[in-house]
């Protein structure tokens, strides 16, 4: 018996030690050069400057947050460079920019030593670079999200937070019959959508603002009604048609617009898609958005002042404090004349290579928590400061 207890208290004790020891392991730790990679093209450092994209503002946002100080209640940087976490170092416009710990910033020292980043890469080669480890942090298109995990490719993903719709422009006469419209986005399979070219990595949309955020998108309909849609152009008669542009850059929207293409066709409504660089302008043309905001209030609001000059809609402004039932009913105000048709939802994904630490997939507003993640990889990839 005696025996028995001592090897049990034997046993215990290297399991005590083993626990101690892995533990020891992932402990933050302090060093190294974090490496990440973005599609965006950023050409300026200056907060006040304009990005020339939507996909650039982001990039640029990301980059602005790791520089000056956090953004005040208007959305604008306060402080000087290197009040940040971070510092520039080095800095190549549209191509490279290095970035150094800042020892004295307010928030507490970054764990890395340094950020490089890489800017201008392709989607295929962030999604290569990840897959044999020569970068840490990538931006992946959520439509590739599968097929980096099939690659091995360790993902980290937001909830829903981005909005891809269809916006019908201001004064264009051959989409003016409300009608007209409303058949689009009755014919439109977004679940196809989400299946099929977002492989999953997202949800049918009809609402301006997601379930978990403003709590009323199950009161909009994302179900697509072929029948509808031709009971509604058969009331318009001839052979309605229209332009439909997307960004000539984007294989998503793209692929988008042509599935909408082929939606409509079924109802009876001829879509041409365009791509964005041709010299005619659309009838109505795919947006990409991102919520600033989980909250519903100022995320609504921003969308709003996005969407409403481009529809040629009646300006809406909400208060701050607004309530429930205002919100549902402004987005159901904007989204009754069918000027604005939303598609589908799908998040922010993230490659991460296997020595990232203590990441966390950033709600929207926040950004990307560099300054807080630290390096689990070689000795001699990391410096010998030592943790205080």
């Amino acid at each position: 018996m005696k025996h028995r207890l001592y090897l049990s208290a034997a046993a215990i004790s290297l399991l005590l030690i083993a626990a101690v020891r892995a533990r020891s392991a992932r402990r933050p730790a302090y060093g190294g050069t974090l490496r990440v990679e973005i599609g965006a093209v950023v050409n300026s450092l200056d907060p006040t400057a304009v990005a020339g994209s939507a996909e650039q503002a982001e990039a640029k946002t990301e980059i602005d947050g790791l520089i000056y100080e956090r953004r005040n209640p208007d959305g604008a940087f306060e402080g000087i460079s290197g009040s940040g976490p971070f510092h520039v170092s080095a800095w190549d416009p549209g191509k490279h920019l290095t970035l150094a710990a800042n020892d004295d910033f307010p928030g507490g020292r970054p764990f890395v030593d340094s950020i490089e980043i890489q800017m201008g890469r392709s989607a295929s080669d962030r999604l290569l670079d990840v897959e044999v480890g020569s970068t840490d942090v990538a931006d992946i298109p959520a439509e590739q999200a599968r097929q980096a995990v099939v690659g091995g490719v360790r993902i980290s993903a937001s909830r829903p937070d981005r909005l891809l719709a269809l916006v019908f422009l201001a004064g264009h006469p051959g989409t003016q019959d409300q009608r007209l419209r409303q058949a689009l986005s009755e014919a439109i399979d977004r679940s196809a959508i989400v299946d099929f070219i977002l492989q999953k990595e997202g949800m049918p949309a009809a609402s301006l603002l997601p379930q978990w955020s403003s709590g009323t998108a199950y009161l909009f309909s994302t179900a697509a009604d072929p029948v509808a849609a031709k009971a509604l152009l058969a009331q318009i008669g001839g052979s309605p048609s229209f332009v439909l542009g997307y960004d000539s850059g984007d294989s998503f929207e793209q692929s988008v617009a042509e599935r909408i293409a082929v939606d409509a066709r079924a109802a009876g409504l001829t879509v041409t898609v365009q791509a964005s660089n041709s010299a005619a302008l659309p009838d109505a043309r795919l947006v990409r958005l991102s919520m600033p905001s989980p909250e519903p209030q100022p995320s609504l609001q921003g969308f709003l002042t996005a969407l409403i000059p481009m529809a040629g809609l009646d300006t809406v402004q909400l208060p701050l404090s607004a309530s429930v039932e205002q919100i549902y009913a402004a987005e159901r105000g904007v989204i009754g004349t069918y000027r604005v048709v939303p598609l589908v939802w799908y998040p922010h994904v993230f490659g991460l290579s296997t020595r990232v630490m203590d990441w966390r997939a950033p709600d929207p507003g926040e950004s990307w928590p560099l300054a807080d993640v630290w390096l689990n990889g070689p000795a001699s990839d990391l410096s010998e400061k030592a943790q205080p």
